[in-house]
């Protein structure tokens, strides 16, 4: 498999709020997990007047923490990168409290599988945001331009958000420096997410600031080896293919042979988004009728 240069390692503490540049500051939600690393990191922009993105959990030693970083400034904008439990949930509450709106995507555009399983912090299913952005659009502040990139994959709602002035964006889920992003059909989809991890690598930003862990410090190159780690596993699940193995459950225990099978389950799903994928690329073929899905069987199409 392709090797991607995670960083693990990074300087926060809970509740305080640390100044990452002259326009950025950051509180940390204490919501650790294995969804979450260390848990949700909420980005202030600007100063007096500021947006926040990812404004985190309804947690009450957060809410705290995060209304003493804004003690004496006023929120003018609440942006959300999508609608999960460890992202969404304080973001009205927090914007009634300062007069401003909640920016996104909007909802979901389908409804997700698999619960925990996936490997997420859970879905905020009655999200909806005030305004509903559209790709490209640009929101500007006191001192602060920022500008939305609709990035589908992850989630199909998921947004990305460009701090112009110094060209550092805030990645959200869609990739992190500590992990690879779980993509889960039916809502997430590989085809879409691969091109957009093209799309931000070609944008050539100078920082990266995701949702939870650390910055990354080189994007350009790191995402590149995001790309490679993800097109390595539709390689290995070819080769699996060819040596007989129909479905997604025997697929994971060839690929994940050495990791714990209580992550399987999680595995399958990428697995399915990549067979997904293949699929649309007209590499695998499948006889399933309605909907593909874990119970499906594949093989090699006949052009592959």
């Amino acid at each position: 498999m392709s090797s991607i240069p995670f960083v693990r390692d990074f300087d926060f503490e809970y509740g305080r709020c640390d100044t990452l540049s002259p326009l950025i500051r950051r509180v940390v939600a204490p919501n650790p997990g294995p969804f979450t690393y260390t848990g949700t990191g909420v980005y202030i922009i600007g100063h007096g007047s500021v947006a926040v993105i990812d404004p985190g959990p309804v947690d009450p030693v957060h809410i705290e923490a995060l209304d003493a970083a804004l003690d004496g400034e006023t929120v003018s904008h609440v942006f959300v990168t999508h609608h999960h439990l460890d992202h969404s949930p304080l973001a009205h509450p927090l914007a009634e409290r300062h007069g401003a709106k909640v920016y996104g995507f909007g909802p979901q555009q389908t409804a997700p599988a698999g619960g925990e399983v996936r490997l997420e912090a859970g879905d905020d299913v009655g999200f909806q945001p005030d305004i509903q952005i559209v790709d490209g659009q640009t929101f500007n502040g006191d001192g602060w331009s920022l500008q939305a990139l609709h990035t589908p994959g992850h989630t199909s709602n998921h947004v990305c958000y460009a701090l112009l002035e110094e060209n550092t964006l805030f990645s959200g889920d869609h990739v992190m420096a500590w992990s690879t992003s779980v993509i889960s059909p039916p809502d997430g989809h590989m085809g879409d997410y691969l091109y957009q991890l093209g799309r931000m690598r070609d944008r050539d930003f100078t920082r990266i600031w995701p949702t939870h862990g650390p910055a990354i410090e080189a994007p350009s190159s790191f995402i590149q080896a995001y790309i490679a780690h993800r097109l390595a596993r539709e390689d290995q699940i070819l080769a699996c293919l060819a040596d007989g193995h129909s479905t997604i459950r025997e697929m994971v225990e060839v690929m994940y042979a050495d990791i714990d099978k209580r992550l399987h389950p999680a595995a399958a799903h990428s697995v399915l988004a990549h067979v997904i994928h293949l699929i649309e690329l007209g590499k695998v073929a499948s006889d399933a009728v309605d909907q593909i899905d874990l119970t499906a069987t594949f093989r090699l199409a006949e052009a592959a």
